[in-house]
């Protein structure tokens, strides 16, 4: 069977002539799919990229953890599949009050764990206090900041008298705070920490509750396995509110790293959606460009390099200037990234809701990037010491494309500002914790809008946000942020949005590279459900297979 699909690999298309081998872990991946019986077909397999941090909603922060998360756990509004908006979940509506101040949700009638449990407004109550718990130090936390008394719960020790202001008014209706207006409070809550999790069942085993193949879930789907660095396996969960609008019964997410394993399997039928441009061959991105099932689009992503600024010499705001202004941007993206991306030195994205980013600080100025080292003490890298620069890597996959962007970076310091950079690699989960620790000097990063506003990702690199992962603090810019999320002005709102990204610039805690571009792959003759919008954001509870 191998040799034959080996054969179609190479007869299937034109494309196939660029690759040089199939390599080691292809043939593994297909003859596992093949062989295992109990590891038949699912109704639909997705290509994921990385293998998932944790599956606990209240932990995780990236966008492959999120795909599976929206699966098995709904919050009270959930992703619109069509337009990425939030729309009506475990809640069936909501009103508005106070000027903006107070939402009360009302729940659906009948709503059922999967282990048979009633779901009410309580368990909402106990989940959203679990992601509060200072103890879980939730990575998304801040997002539940705007309700009123969320981070003085979060900070407290043991004071339980200061309870945030959300609570279950009955069985059905679920009340909530805020400290200010929030236009955007319904998309925040589209994102895993504000899902409701089974406390019930996590209070039994705190560690190792979501490895429970008999987990309890409120999504559409039931996690049938979790088998580490293989797959994710997902089932149609029958008492999901609306499960007759669950189209596919089983899916796989599979953590392949490999562009060449990715596209083998996609090309051989047994992977049917690639969501991820990571995942694609860099050396043959033009071609696979020109195929029908290969779509791009516009979406909220940018690529940057976070500076440890609690260490010398990068707590110097010039060398980090210097750094950033001594990276020829265009080339990276000509020479390695290939699919579209623009170059920036500007941290917030076009399109997003209300902001016009500002695209006019400098990209590439080698000679500015010299003096500037030399200002700080370093003239022509002089005294410089050696800086390690850290990223997510293995031998192949995303980790390579990580690790060319690293050699073109360590080969442009050396040339521009004449100062030596090892590189440092390591799997995704260690990468992620160092980065957190700050146990790095310079790393590779990249965020994806969690919503269609600029605080997304302005807020960011606020001084109490657990996600800066810089050390970088700034009273000023904070200000800025405050003001800005506190003015129902929307002209204000922006003018303040707009100050704190120059601040960001000036400081430079972090080197914006590029813009990313959406790059999917699959065929729209044989998958229905997925709409492309500004997010990126595709609930599978929507997708399925085309029956031809």
């Amino acid at each position: 069977m191998l040799f034959k699909e080996m054969k179609i690999i190479r007869d299937c298309d034109n494309i196939f002539n660029l690759l040089i081998a199939i390599t080691l872990p292809v043939l593994l991946a297909i003859a596992f799919m093949a062989c295992d019986s109990e590891n038949s077909r699912a109704g639909l397999v997705i290509a994921n990229a990385v293998e998932p941090e944790s599956l606990d909603p209240a932990i995780i922060s990236g966008q492959a953890e999120t795909r599976i998360i929206e699966c098995l756990f709904e919050g009270l509004v959930r992703i619109n599949p069509r337009t990425g908006a939030p729309e009506p979940g475990l809640a069936h509506k909501w009103e508005i009050e106070n000027d903006g101040l107070t939402y009360i949700f009302h729940l659906r009638e009948n709503l059922l764990w999967s282990d048979g449990k009633d779901l009410n407004a309580f368990d909402v109550e106990e989940s959203w206090l679990r992601s509060l718990s200072p103890k879980l130090a939730a990575k998304y936390v801040g997002l539940m900041f705007c309700i009123n008394g969320a981070r003085e719960f979060h900070e407290a020790d043991v004071d339980t008298s200061l309870k945030p202001k959300f609570e279950a008014l009955d069985d059905l209706r679920f009340r909530v705070e805020l400290l200010q207006p929030t236009p955007y409070f319904l998309q925040l809550m589209t994102m895993p920490i504000f899902s409701v999790a089974p406390v019930h069942a996590i209070s039994k085993s705190p560690t190792r509750w979501i490895l429970d193949p008999n987990v309890p879930v409120n999504g559409p789907y039931k996690l049938k396995w979790w088998r580490l660095n293989q797959s994710v396996r997902l089932e149609k969960n029958e008492d999901y509110w609306d499960a007759e609008n669950t189209l596919t019964e089983i899916v796989d997410v599979l953590p392949i790293s490999n562009p060449s394993t990715a596209l083998n399997l996609y090309l051989t039928g047994q992977v049917d959606i690639i969501w991820d441009k990571d995942l694609l061959p860099t050396q043959i991105v033009d071609e696979i460009s020109k195929r029908e099932d290969f779509h791009q689009f516009d979406y909220l992503g940018t690529y940057f390099l976070r500076f440890n600024t609690t260490i010398a010499p990068l707590d110097q705001p010039d060398v980090r200037k210097a750094l950033s202004l001594a990276i020829d941007r265009e080339r990276i993206t000509e020479k390695i990234t290939r699919a579209g991306e623009t170059p920036t030195s500007a941290f917030v994205p076009p399109g997003v809701h209300g902001y016009k980013p500002n695209h006019s600080f400098t990209l590439f100025d080698p000679i500015e990037a010299s003096n500037m080292l030399a200002k700080a003490g370093y003239p022509g890298g002089k005294g410089f010491p050696t800086l390690e620069y850290y990223f997510n890597g293995a031998s192949s996959g995303p980790a390579s494309n990580h690790e060319k962007i690293a050699v073109e970076l360590q080969a442009m310091w050396k040339k521009n500002l004449n100062i030596n950079i090892r590189l440092k690699k390591n799997e995704w989960k260690v990468f992620l914790s160092d980065q957190r620790k700050l146990n790095y000097q310079i790393s590779r990063s990249s965020w994806i809008g969690d919503y269609n506003d600029a605080n997304t990702f302005l807020s960011l690199f606020t001084s109490t946000e657990l996600n800066n992962r810089t050390g970088w603090s700034n009273n000023k810019y904070d200000a800025l942020i405050f003001r800005a999320n506190n003015s129902l002005d929307p002209v204000d709102r922006e003018k303040h949005f707009v100050e704190a990204e120059k601040l960001l610039s000036n400081e430079a805690p972090i080197a914006p590279l590029y813009l990313y571009m959406g790059t999917h792959l699959f065929d729209e003759q044989k998958i229905s459900g997925i709409h492309f919008n500004i997010l990126d954001r595709h609930p599978i509870r929507a997708i399925q297979k085309i029956s031809l």
